[in-house]
């Protein structure tokens, strides 16, 4: 799921990414453009319930290509994503609008 909160001045939109549990064992990282595509630098947190989540303030008025890290072994796109594209690697991103 992904939820999107527009800053009330509009440069920047507050986007919070979430995965089921069952979606990996131990660890999910968020690689995008907003970080250049790190592998690291945007884990998301296990909740009490067992979901993954992160929240980022991105520029509002943008495309961003997105991907996720499962288990540091497998990428994985968000189903909730605004849509996906080609990346030239021979599989596609999710892409987000915001």
């Amino acid at each position: 799921m992904i939820t999107k909160t527009p800053a009330k001045r509009g440069k920047t939109t507050k986007v919070t990414f979430e995965l089921p549990a069952d979606s990996a064992r131990e660890r999910v990282v968020l690689c995008g453009e907003f970080n250049d595509w790190s592998q690291v630098d945007t884990p998301l947190s296990k909740r009490k319930d067992g979901r993954y989540s992160a929240t980022l303030s991105l520029e509002a008025g943008r495309t961003w290509r997105f991907k996720y890290l499962i288990d540091d072994e497998r990428w994985e796109n968000d189903p909730a994503a605004d849509e996906y594209m080609d990346n030239g690697f021979g599989s596609k991103d999710s892409v987000l609008y915001t």
